[in-house]
């Protein structure tokens, strides 16, 4: 299956290392819609880019759930070595105990079924912004040695949010609190306009 962009996000049920350290066998991304989900993938536990990733989205997890939004992270390990990563302090080369959902996907079914699986054997980095009716609106990959922007995560959630409120539309390095511009020939113009004074 290939993950497009407009389309919903293809459903699992998997288990889960919740922030409280449980097992939660049945985690479905089907109960996580009326929320928006940022949907992460990461090739390994216990490797050199992940844990910086994985920190780094938990340092602005308040920012996510401030806007309705999941993080919910998923490698090809099991729970149990997600639970002994999550166990290990991030001085001896842990994540520590981050609050937001690691999922396993023992299977890989999941890293296929989102198109980012990599010779059969580890995800690459993949990232998925699925709005709360389980449609797919963003989609980026990057190779394994490519570490995320978890800043530029939460800004588009918010351009995402800003239009579904407006209607408008965000332009190139939109921030919100900044001005858009209306979806029309007028609009475009009239924004750039203002730009270029």
């Amino acid at each position: 299956m290939s993950v497009q962009v407009t389309q919903p996000a293809p459903d699992f049920t998997a288990t889960a290392v919740m922030p409280d350290n449980t097992f939660d066998e049945a985690f479905s991304l089907a109960a996580q819609k009326g929320k928006y989900v940022v949907l992460f993938f990461y090739p390994l536990d216990f490797t050199f880019v992940c844990p910086s990733e994985i920190i780094a989205f938990d340092k602005k997890l308040k920012e996510f759930k401030d806007r309705n939004c999941e993080v919910i992270g998923v490698s090809v390990d099991s729970h149990f070595s997600h639970w002994a990563w999550k166990n290990t302090p991030v001085e001896k080369g842990g994540i520590g105990n981050i609050q937001y959902p690691l999922v396993a996907d023992i299977t890989k079914s999941i890293s296929r079924d989102y198109g980012v699986l990599l010779n059969d054997s580890v995800a690459l980095r993949g990232l998925f912004l699925i709005d709360k009716e389980g449609v797919v609106r963003h989609a980026l990959i990057n190779d394994l040695p490519l570490g995320r922007n978890v800043d530029e995560a939460i800004r588009l959630v918010d351009a995402l949010q800003f239009t579904e409120e407006h209607g408008d539309v965000c332009p190139a390095n939109w921030h919100k609190g900044e001005e858009a511009m209306k979806p029309s020939a007028e609009g475009v113009a009239d924004y750039l306009a203002k730009r270029a004074k």
